[in-house]
């Protein structure tokens, strides 16, 4: 598997792991609350059938949403690139962006992880409304670690991206979007990533249950191919 579609993989595990449900002051206790939501979710027996999958995975966005500030994630992937989109653009591209990743998430997170561990390291606060909150990943004899950068706003901590290995999710994809607009208007790729995720939704409704599924699936999703 590519260093880079593995660094994908692993950014997700994290969320699999998180404590007590209530929201506090502090950047690290805003990321564990609501994840736990998310595993009591994942471990409902109401959830198991095709039906009860869709209903879960609308349950778990829900959630997803809390945790993620995917407006400051779009803009932050766009960087200068993100003047040239509209005012009705850019809300456009976030959320179809959002969704993107979310669809992402939610496949690896439903089709289950294997057994790691996560160790929370602690949280530096870089300003008074800027922090990062440091973990690491054991999955047998490795040792990954895991930064999430976190925002305050309206008084909740919320993740604008994720760092595995020294890789960063948001510099990936600025990487690939300012490359595509080197060659495409912002309505080009807005249209791009909206067939990206009809693709994702198809694919989702053939997989249905097979076994693997959702973690194979992933492993073409982490790079954004304009094809």
């Amino acid at each position: 598997m590519p260093k880079l579609v593995r660094l994908c993989l692993l950014a997700l595990l994290p969320l699999t792991f998180f404590g007590t449900f209530s929201y506090g002051a502090q950047p690290l206790d805003d990321l564990k609350g609501p994840i736990d939501e998310v595993i009591r979710i994942l471990r409902d027996p109401r959830y198991q059938d095709k039906a009860g999958r869709e209903l879960q995975r609308e349950k778990m966005w829900n959630i997803i949403q809390e945790v993620f500030d995917f407006t400051e994630m779009a803009k932050r992937t766009l960087a200068r690139n993100w003047k040239k989109f509209t005012p009705a653009q850019r809300k456009e591209f976030s959320e179809l962006f959002a969704e993107f990743l979310g669809n992402n998430y939610i496949d690896k997170i439903q089709g289950g992880y294997q057994e790691e561990q996560v160790v929370y390291l602690g949280q530096k606060m870089v300003t008074a409304k800027r922090a990062v909150v440091k973990t690491k990943i054991l999955r047998e004899s490795l040792e990954i670690p895991v930064a999430y950068s976190m925002v305050l706003r309206g008084g909740v901590w919320r993740v604008y991206d994720v760092n595995i290995e020294g890789v960063s999710l948001v510099k990936n994809y600025r990487t690939q979007f300012r490359k595509a607009l080197m060659r495409k208007s912002p309505a080009q790729l807005i249209e791009i990533l909206r067939k990206k995720i009809e693709r994702q939704k198809k694919a989702r409704a053939t997989r249905d249950d097979r076994a693997g599924g959702a973690a194979d699936a992933l492993s073409n999703r982490c790079q954004f191919k304009e094809g």
